[in-house]
């Protein structure tokens, strides 16, 4: 029974370091370059090795002193990594979007406005506008898909009176030639971004370049929320000159950054799995009834896809019209 209990014991602190040496070589891999990063990889993944050897020859005691003590430094190393808004960055987050409001007047500077005609081949501009708050008249959940339909990319578009729409999207921030990683997500390879655009550039980009699936969701919600959502939006990208994030797959992505928003304005959300599975979100939403009423999801969902409309769209001025012509709770225009 005893040699039982001992195999068992060290079965579980042998598990333990495998996986402390696994989180360990996926940090130095997402944040070491070079002959350096290599060394320090191989020399991580060697000490684990040495650490499972010591423990099954029965020194338990040295092999968890060991093991505490070398990722306690390697932790010290990884709460000194800090964000920075101070890089090469990729051409479409180059610039970091943030505004001020003065009465009702609402001034945005760096909105983005390109004219894509594929990932690598675009017009760049950055754009200063002015929007009126009192002429708030609707928010725009829109969800992309680019693959399996648990996940997608989520932004949030505010309409005016004027018939004009600013939309705003959390992105990762990436650097000029790095290439998106959920796993690097986890590890602090990229900043957090908000990037407040205009319409067509941030629809069309997914819709007509990337292939993407799209759909449009009509919010209902007060006015006064809608308002205190898009100044939230500002607020955060101010925050973000002043404090650099590091984006995160999980805690601080497209979903949750909008999510920690709303649930400062309308209280009792509750916390769901349809937040990190972002492609269900539009259940969820329909769930604490944040969709309009009178229609089923699937139905939803079927005149809200807006992928055909925008491929067929061109350069017609009424693009956030068109894309929007059928949908639930939108007035005729």
């Amino acid at each position: 029974m005893n040699w039982v209990l001992r195999i068992l014991m060290q079965s579980g602190i042998s598990l333990v370091l495998l996986l402390l040496t696994a989180w360990g070589t996926l940090a130095l891999v997402y944040q070491t370059l070079g002959v350096t990063g290599a060394i320090a990889i191989t020399a991580w993944c060697l000490l684990g090795i040495v650490l499972q050897v010591v423990l099954w020859r029965g020194r338990v005691i040295s092999a968890i002193s060991s093991s505490v003590l070398s990722f306690a430094v390697l932790l010290f190393w990884w709460t000194s990594l800090e964000p920075s808004n101070q890089r090469s960055w990729a051409s479409d987050v180059a610039q970091m979007s943030h505004g001020e409001i003065t009465g009702s007047k609402l001034t945005l500077h760096n909105v983005r406005n390109f004219t894509w005609r594929s990932d690598d081949d675009f017009d760049a501009v950055w754009e200063t506008r002015s929007y009126d708050l009192d002429q708030l008249a609707s928010v725009d959940l829109i969800t992309s898909y680019w693959g399996m339909p648990a996940i997608a990319h989520v932004l949030v578009s505010f309409g005016f009176n004027d018939g004009r729409f600013l939309t705003f999207t959390v992105e990762v921030r990436k650097e000029q030639a790095e290439a998106y990683s959920e796993i690097g997500g986890f590890f602090k390879q990229f900043e957090l971004s908000i990037v407040a655009t205009d319409e067509r550039d941030a629809l069309r980009v997914r819709t007509n370049v990337r292939g993407e699936d799209s759909y449009l969701y009509r919010i209902a919600m007060p006015p006064q929320a809608m308002r205190t959502l898009l100044v939230s939006y500002v607020q955060q990208a101010n925050a973000l000159i002043e404090q650099p994030r590091f984006y995160n797959t999980i805690t601080a992505n497209c979903t949750t950054i909008v999510f920690d928003m709303v649930r400062t304005i309308i209280g009792g959300l509750p916390a769901d799995y349809r937040l990190l599975l972002t492609g269900y979100l539009p259940a969820y939403v329909m769930s604490v009834g944040g969709l309009q009423e009178g229609y089923s999801l699937d139905e939803l969902s079927q005149r809200g896809r807006f992928t055909d409309r925008a491929k067929a769209a061109g350069e017609i001025d009424d693009f956030s019209w068109l894309i929007r012509r059928g949908v639930p709770g939108v007035a005729t225009h």
